[in-house]
């Protein structure tokens, strides 16, 4: 597996490089957000960690770059940066997941595997449920033959809500398989999502699909 380390702190990025090539992981380094940009349009990649604050190019005018030109490689952001407003800004532009610094290499390791074996695995058959369509080929989802535009993210949440309709999800059951992990205050960035997504499914349509179970989770299913 190849991952590209976009990081301009030396320490923090020889740390991340011996940590992954000792899990036998192949590492390629970038210092600053232009070189790493680059770098990913001409290479293959299986995940790139990048961090937000860079020279030349900051981490977020990275990732838009990538999504707009339609490389969809798992993105994993590092930053500094912690508070809500600031993770739904990362993930809104097309990142994969976001650790905070400083973070444990155990936890960071955690992180990678799961893009990783999440990309892996993101191939396959149409799904569809009531009106809804999804290609997790091309990540496209349409409903009534209207196609919507999704964020990585609100994409990742509605797979999940497919792949088990009429099921009811909780937070919990949400951090783990859409963002891997179980995040107490993390709720809030779901509840976040499910309304971002509400907004984009259900809004121009009579019947609507998601549901909210109050004090359980949310579910997808037709009324």
């Amino acid at each position: 597996m190849k991952i590209l380390v976009v990081e301009d702190e030396k320490k923090v990025a020889n740390f991340i490089k011996r940590g992954l090539e000792g899990e036998s992981f192949d590492v390629e380094m970038a210092s600053n957000g232009e070189d790493g940009l680059a770098m990913a349009k001409s290479n293959h990649y299986d995940l790139i960690l990048l961090d937000i604050m860079l020279p030349k190019k900051d981490g977020l005018s990275v990732i838009k770059e990538l999504r707009d030109n339609e490389i969809n490689y798992p993105i994993l952001c590092l930053t500094a940066k912690d508070s809500v407003e600031d993770i739904v800004a990362g993930l809104d532009i097309g990142s994969d997941d976001y650790l905070t610094k400083p973070f444990a290499f155990a936890e960071l390791l955690a992180r990678v595997k799961a893009l990783v074996r999440r990309g892996a695995k993101d191939r396959g058959a149409e799904i569809f449920f009531a009106d809804l369509r999804l290609d997790p080929v091309t990540h496209k989802v349409w409903r009534a033959e209207k196609e919507i535009d999704l964020t990585a993210k609100e994409y990742g949440l509605l797979e999940y809500f497919m792949r088990n309709p009429n099921q009811v999800l909780t937070r919990n059951m949400i951090a783990e398989h859409v963002w891997d992990y179980t995040f107490d205050s993390f709720t809030n960035i779901i509840d976040v999502y499910v309304n971002y997504l509400r907004k984009k499914i259900d809004k121009d349509f009579s019947k609507k699909l998601i549901h909210t179970i109050r004090g359980v989770g949310y579910v997808l299913k037709e009324e």
